[in-house]
């Protein structure tokens, strides 16, 4: 679905845990995940820890979207 989103001139980041997978079906930038489940958080850690990850995650994928790539690219996060 990216593929085709990024066809009419969106552009367009794919959060996934699955990079490969992303790669695959032709996501352009990806921002790796957490889990299937809990894609941006982690209900057994607190609160404040989930609302970090999430922020973090969230502010990656925003920079993806200003940043001009030639080929797929995978963006990096802190673990």
């Amino acid at each position: 679905m990216t593929k085709e989103i990024e066809k009419a001139g969106i552009t367009i980041v794919q959060m996934a845990n699955l990079i490969p997978i992303a790669k695959t079906v032709g996501a352009n930038r990806m921002v790796p995940t957490i889990s299937i489940p809990y894609p941006l958080g982690d209900p057994s850690t607190p609160k404040e820890e989930q609302w970090k990850l999430r922020h973090h995650r969230v502010g990656v994928a925003l920079d993806a979207l200003a940043t001009e790539i030639e080929e797929q690219t995978v963006f990096k996060v802190k673990i």
